[in-house]
């Protein structure tokens, strides 16, 4: 990759890495790291959901060759602060980002890195992606899982069982058995 980038035709130009996926280890964005260092006159930029990943490897020494957008849509989207941070969500339509007083990469992706630091992206036309975003960004939606998610994730720490049921007459008692202790009836058992 390296050798590949030293032709010409890279010298000031800007590369979009990825156009689908993430930088998903800490080794593979060292590897980019080498990379920018290595190549210096190129320009590279990035869309990510790793915020944490880059607020400890590279925010606090930033490649001057590369620039990234934090990504709405991500499971770490509650560390983004849009007052400071560079953010792109993705928008159902033009005229909702519009409304959003958000600026549109639409006419030319670089704008996500050197435009305004919110980018509000045109959602793709298909059909059955648009019925499930709803209208909705895709923050809105992220914000609704995590929410569901967390719920959820209460709701399986205190299950309630009913209280044991006291044996019938006709049952003969098993020798050597321990009748439980008699609980009150309004109190559930927690499990």
């Amino acid at each position: 990759m390296i050798t590949e980038l030293g032709a010409a035709k890279f010298s000031g130009a800007w590369l979009r890495i990825h156009d689908s996926g993430d930088f998903f280890s800490d080794a593979y964005v060292a590897a980019w790291r080498r990379i920018f260092r290595a190549r210096p006159d190129t320009n590279y930029y990035a869309y990510t959901k790793e915020v944490d990943r880059f607020r400890r490897l590279l925010e606090p020494d930033p490649p001057p060759n590369f620039l990234w957008v934090y990504s709405y849509g991500g499971t770490q989207d509650s560390a983004l602060d849009p007052e400071k941070d560079r953010v792109a969500d993705v928008f159902p339509d033009e005229r909702s980002i519009a409304s959003a007083g958000w600026a549109s990469q639409e006419a030319n992706d670089l704008l996500a890195v050197l435009g305004p630091r919110l980018v509000g992206i045109p959602a793709n036309r298909i059909p059955v992606y648009l019925k499930r975003l709803a209208g909705r960004r895709f923050s809105e939606w992220q914000a609704e899982v995590d929410a569901e998610r967390a719920a959820r994730r209460s709701r399986r720490h205190l299950r309630l069982l009913p209280a044991p049921r006291p044996q019938s007459q006709s049952q003969p008692e098993q020798p050597g058995a321990v009748a439980p202790a008699p609980m009150p009836a309004d109190q559930p058992r927690a499990a």
